[in-house]
Formats: structure tokens, C-alpha cells, sequence
């Protein structure tokens, strides 16, 4: 069986996109391959973070994963600065990387286009560390976005400049890059894509987001004058962005959303998508309520930490072997 890896950051509540475009897959990939899913909080702190909030996001993630669908029996769901093997193969493999590459990578360029004394040497270093999470676990599969591409292509080259230079330690992952609902767009701005960072709170549907709110934010959602529904992601960005969403939210194609709101206006349009999002979140919801604050979670990420470990700890020490590092005891 085949494995993947995945980890999203604790930097606030995930939101419809994230879901749509990530977990709602995760859900699926579980049964057909052997899944590891990492809360990578260590990369949150490349930005500076608030200690109590920082830990209320890990839970929160962790209980948003199991609320989606995630089975600890079946994936290994766990913490990533509760593995330590990241922390030290993401240093080995710092040691076999180039300041250039990874000052190539986009996200760096675009953090720091206002001076590169107002970012943290960390948010320079990720890649490697992103590289050791993925190739700990001889992954041979990373479902990402468009945006984490980039990162992929590094850590692929990394995984490969270690064999060649060392030994063959590592499996050289493979990217998948979502078909259907992988990228989400603003509901404010539709040409970008819904992050939870954005300051426009009506830019975004959080997961934990209740009906009212939900259905505020869509009828909202920035269209066009034409007031005809019809997916045409150039011309008409906003109604192709609420189509993605009705149809991955209801299993319905978008052709046949297409012809269903021919003769319909904006307004109807957006109160049955509304109804869809909220349909799609509410058991989500009611499950994370019934995890947030219980044992149940904390034994399922204790249980998901000892997992990982286990196989983590392996490839680490080879690695270690293959690099020279520590002693060679005698028998």
C-alpha cells in the first residue's frame, strides 16, 4: 500500500477552501492508502505567534480533522513538534540544500519583498524542514495546491541529491495536485484564493462559521451584472467560484448546476449554495463540538504521536548512519 503525507498549519480555523480543496479528499484517500496527517506547528512559529492561541489552533485542527471524517484506526493523525525526528532530519537536510534555492522559493520572496532583516531565518528554512516531514515517512505521495507545488519540486530534489550523495535513504515523492474543488477562490476578491489570513472577514467561510454568518458571506459573495449562472472562470470569476462550491459541497456536476439556474437570478442562486455549505458543515461542526475539550482527542493525538515516532525514528537513524553522524559502537 501505497503512503501519503500531508500537514496544514495551526495559523487559524480552516476554512471551506481548505476543506473542499484538502480534507474532503483525505476523507476518501484513507481507505486506499496509508495516510499520515501532520498538525505542522513547528512551521507556524516562522511567523511570530501567541503562545495560548497557537495551542488552541493545534487542538482545534486536530479536532476538525477527526470531524471531517479522519480515522485515527485507519490514518496516523499527530503533532508534528511532538515527533522530534522532524526537528533533526529538517537540520540534515539544511546541510545538503542552497541559500539560492530556497531564496527562489515564492512564498519567502513574496514575505520578505520588504526587507529580508523583518523575517525570521526560519521562514528562509522551512523548505528543508517541510522536505524531512514528507521524507520520514517514505511518502510516496504528497496531495498539495497549486502554491505548494514549488515546495514539492525542492523536496524531491533534496530527497535525490541525499541518495546520490549518501545512500539511497529516501522515496522520491510524487505530487498530486487535486482534479475537482482544489482551488477555492475569495468570495471578496474570486481571481485569488480563500485564505484564512485574509483581513476581509467576508472574504472567507470558516469551518466553524454558523448558518447565519454562512449565508451572510455568500449572498455577499462579489458576482457580476450579467445575472446570468454560468461557469466562465475568466469572464465571470465570482459565479465560477460559487459553482465549484455548490457542486463539490452537493456531488451535483457543474453542467448540471448550469442548466438548474438557467432561468433563476443571482439571488436564488446564492441562497440554495448557501444551503449546500451549510448541509456540508453542520455534521462537521456538531462532531468538533463533541471533541474540542475531550479526553477522546487527546488520546487519539497521543496515540498518533507514538505511531509516528515508531517509523519516523527509523529513516532517521539511517540517515545518521548514511550522513556519519554519532558513534559506531562495537558488538
Amino acid at each position: 500500500m501505497k503512503t501519503i503525507f500531508s500537514g496544514i498549519q495551526p495559523s487559524g480555523t480552516l476554512t471551506l477552501g481548505n476543506y473542499l480543496g484538502a480534507m474532503k479528499h483525505f476523507v476518501d484517500l484513507q481507505d486506499e492508502y496509508n495516510c499520515y496527517f501532520c498538525i505542522v506547528d513547528e512551521h507556524a512559529i516562522t511567523v511570530p505567534q501567541e503562545r495560548l492561541k497557537l495551542r488552541d489552533n493545534i487542538k482545534s485542527l486536530a479536532a476538525l480533522y477527526v470531524a471531517s471524517g479522519i480515522d485515527v484506526n485507519k490514518s496516523t493523525l499527530f503533532i508534528q513538534s511532538e515527533v522530534s525526528a522532524h526537528t533533526q532530519l529538517g537540520w540534515m537536510l539544511q546541510c545538503v540544500s542552497y541559500i539560492g534555492e530556497l531564496e527562489r522559493m515564492t512564498q519567502f520572496k513574496d514575505k520578505s519583498q520588504g526587507g529580508k532583516e523583518g523575517v525570521t531565518s526560519g521562514l528562509l528554512t522551512y523548505p528543508p524542514l517541510m522536505a524531512a516531514d514528507i521524507l520520514l515517512y517514505k511518502t510516496d505521495i504528497v496531495p498539495v495546491g497549486e502554491d505548494q507545488k514549488q515546495h514539492l519540486e525542492l523536496t524531491r530534489n533534496l530527497a535525490q541529491r541525499f541518495n546520490n550523495k549518501y545512500n539511497d535513504i529516501f522515496t522520491v515523492p510524487e505530487v498530486r495536485i487535486p482534479k475537482s474543488g482544489a482551488r477555492i477562490m475569495s468570495l471578496q476578491e474570486p481571481t485569488k484564493k480563500m485564505s484564512k489570513s485574509d483581513t476581509n472577514q467576508k472574504a472567507f467561510i470558516s469551518m466553524l462559521d454558523d448558518e447565519k454568518k454562512i449565508t451572510k458571506k455568500i449572498k455577499s459573495a462579489v458576482t457580476d451584472s450579467e445575472g446570468i449562472v454560468k461557469y466562465d472562470k475568466e469572464n465571470k470569476p465570482g459565479i465560477a467560484n460559487l459553482l465549484t462550491i455548490y457542486s463539490v459541497c452537493s456531488g451535483i456536476s457543474i453542467a448540471e448546476l448550469e442548466e438548474k439556474y438557467k432561468d433563476a437570478g443571482y439571488g436564488i442562486f446564492k441562497a440554495d449554495v448557501a444551503e449546500a455549505v451549510v448541509d456540508t458543515l453542520k455534521p462537521i461542526q456538531e462532531r468538533y463540538d463533541q471533541l474540542i475539550h475531550s479526553d477522546e482527542l487527546d488520546d487519539m493525538l497521543d496515540q498518533g504521536a507514538e505511531h509516528a515516532s515508531f517509523h519516523a525514528d527509523k529513516i532517521l537513524k539511517k540517515a545518521k548512519k548514511a550522513m556519519g553522524l554519532g558513534r559506531v559502537r562495537k558488538k
